[in-house]
């Protein structure tokens, strides 16, 4: 899948088709595929003038998100490692680590590291 073009280079894009230009010399101009140029252009003309939205898919994690929570909960400390380990041994759900990682973010669980201890402070507490 492309990355997301800009509305303003979507509206220009039109804007010089309805000037006379053909779709792929607007494509050319503007620097998009003539595919995009072509289905933009076609999609206008339906009056479908704003891009489509994206779909999300949901997460596998998503019916887990109470077992991974009383894990959380049971064990303050807990490692994203453990948390996978458990879900594959216990749900038999094989996920990777930065995806558990990146599901946690998103539901609004950080991790906060300690501050970095200057290099005198470890050679006082010998």
């Amino acid at each position: 899948m492309g990355r997301a073009l800009s509305i303003d280079l979507r509206e220009r894009v039109l804007k010089a088709s309805m000037s006379g230009l053909s779709a792929r010399k607007c494509a050319e101009r503007f620097g998009v595929a003539a595919s995009t140029a072509i289905r933009w252009i076609d999609r206008a003309a339906k009056g479908e003038m704003a891009p489509r939205l994206r779909a999300k898919r949901p997460s596998r994690l998503s019916p887990h998100a109470g077992f991974v929570d009383a894990m959380i909960e049971a064990r303050k400390d807990i490692t994203l490692d453990e948390m996978v380990a458990r879900l594959a041994g216990e749900r038999s759900l094989k996920i990777g680590r930065s995806a558990l990682s990146a599901w946690l973010r998103s539901r609004g669980f950080t991790y906060k590291r300690r501050p970095h201890t200057h290099w005198s402070r470890k050679a006082l507490a010998c």
